[in-house]
């Protein structure tokens, strides 16, 4: 009788097939317990892409890429910052602990394997960088380092030797610590962008000193070979520094030399007019003011004298006011007009010098600090309402007064003189004088006095020029341009 085997087929192959189910499942354990053991795809920690390894080798990841120096760059300088250079630490074990616990969510094992067998990935993680360092260490580093090493300081401007002219120099550069510090610090939290550009800023170069400026001065005197004396004034309406030279004869002598005021008296006799009178100034004193600063004219100059102050002694009481205002060395004893009488012999510390003189006029004199001093006067009056005036004078002189005397002195358009010396537009309110001598027919002494408005500042130029035997007036004409001219250069570098 035959056997049905079938039945034994069947249990063999179920048998087979059971047995291959759990080799199948056993092998998507080991599968499944090798792959937990590594993050998913696409996770990230701090930026970095750790799918498919295990804590160990993000760990390693992590630590080779956030020790990758930090390279900044400040002009063609690199410099390389070490992460451990400013304490850099990642919290490795905190990433890598957040990561995990995100990537299981309290997903049981099996269930988790459940999810694995049909295809389903796990959930990838994007874990945000923590990480601390010492910003007190990567501030000295900026500043010690790369600011110390790196900053270029600008090279000054230096006159060129026989011009008027001045080298503007070059500009500087110095590091913006505070700014620099933020991008740094983004460059250490970032996996790939760890260059970075020093923010720095321009430092114009600074003007040339006082002294190079006198060097100038004293060169422009040389190569026009001026052999006579002079004396040249500047005030700086900015901050107030001076520069007074003088020159006698091709040597430096002491300033405060005694000059012939000649025509540059007439902005004392407009001082002590208006400190007598006030706005409106009736219109026979305007007409007679323009004439004598617009026009340079001396009769005006005399009636204005005799009609404000005294028909007699009008001279002497400008000369008072000068005094009250502290310049010593100025001073008008008698009026213009031929032969008006020398009403006193005035001595000053100017006019008693025995080492060089100009034979000044005993009728007025002046010096050119005394002369500078005094249009700073008036500036300074008609900017803030203040300064000498007003404590010498209080409440005699306002301020809309010093800007009408400016405004006399504005209308003084020669074209010549400290005039020529700048460039067309250039605002000047100024005076200036020389006289012919009566015992010889020449012209000895030449001055002008006046405020410059430039767009590199502000100044007070006095210019005085004396020779013994005479002046030529086309010579000293371009002696003083040349000087204002350099004057003009050392405010306004590279203007013209």
């Amino acid at each position: 009788m035959r056997r049905n085997t079938s039945p034994i087929i069947l249990r063999w192959v179920s048998v087979v097939l059971i047995l291959l189910a759990v080799l199948l499942t056993v092998i998507q354990l080991v599968r499944f317990s090798r792959l937990r053991e590594t993050f998913p795809a696409g996770t990230r920690i701090a930026g970095v892409p750790v799918g498919g390894l295990d804590r160990q080798q993000a760990a390693q990841r992590l630590t080779q890429i956030y020790g990758l120096p930090v390279e900044l760059r400040y002009g063609e300088a690199i410099i390389q910052l070490r992460p451990s250079q400013v304490d850099f630490r990642l919290d490795l074990e905190g990433m890598l602990a957040a990561a995990e616990q995100q990537r299981s969510s309290g997903q049981s094992f099996w269930a988790a394997f459940w999810d694995f067998l049909w295809g389903r990935q796990p959930r990838a993680v994007d874990i945000p960088l923590r990480a601390t360092y010492s910003q007190a260490r990567l501030r000295a580093f900026l500043e010690n380092e790369v600011a110390a090493r790196y900053d270029q300081p600008p090279t000054p401007a230096e006159p060129i030797p026989g011009s008027t002219t001045f080298n503007p120099g070059k500009p500087g550069t110095v590091m913006d610590v505070e700014r620099t510090l933020t991008l740094v610090d983004a460059a250490l939290r970032n996996p790939t962008r760890r260059t970075i550009n020093v923010v720095f800023a321009q430092t114009a170069p600074p003007r040339p000193s006082l002294q190079n400026l006198e060097v100038m001065l004293r060169q422009v005197l040389s190569t026009n070979n001026f052999d006579g004396v002079a004396e040249i004034y500047l005030l700086d309406l900015q901050n107030g520094q001076e520069l007074d030279l003088a020159y006698a004869y091709g040597q430096k002598v002491a300033p405060g030399i005694a000059f012939t005021a000649a025509s540059t008296m007439k902005i004392p006799i407009m001082v002590s007019v208006f400190r007598r009178l006030e706005e409106p100034l009736p219109a026979e004193i305007t007409s007679l003011m323009e004439a004598m600063i617009e026009f340079s004219e001396n009769d005006p100059a005399d009636r204005l004298m005799e009609q404000v102050m005294d028909k007699n002694l009008g001279p002497l009481m400008v000369t008072e006011d000068i005094r009250t205002l502290g310049l010593e060395n100025t001073f008008l004893a008698g009026f213009f007009y031929p032969g008006a009488p020398l009403l006193q012999r005035i001595q000053t510390p100017a006019n008693q010098r025995t080492d060089v003189s100009t034979d000044p006029d005993p009728y007025n004199q002046t010096t050119a600090m005394d002369a500078g001093t005094l249009l700073g006067d008036i500036y300074q009056c008609a900017q803030t309402s203040g300064g000498t005036f007003a404590a010498a004078f209080p409440g005699q002189i306002t301020q809309s007064e010093c800007r009408l005397m400016i405004n006399y002195l504005a209308r003084n358009r020669i074209a010549v003189l400290i005039e020529a010396g700048l460039p067309e537009g250039t605002q000047i309110a100024h005076k200036h004088g020389w006289v012919t001598d009566p015992r010889d027919g020449l012209i000895h002494t030449i001055s002008d006095a006046g405020i410059v408005y430039t767009p590199g500042g502000n100044y007070v130029l006095v210019i005085f020029l004396y020779h013994p035997v005479q002046l030529l007036f086309d010579p000293a004409n371009l002696l003083i341009a040349n000087l204002s001219q350099a004057v003009y250069n050392f405010y306004n570098l590279g203007r013209r």
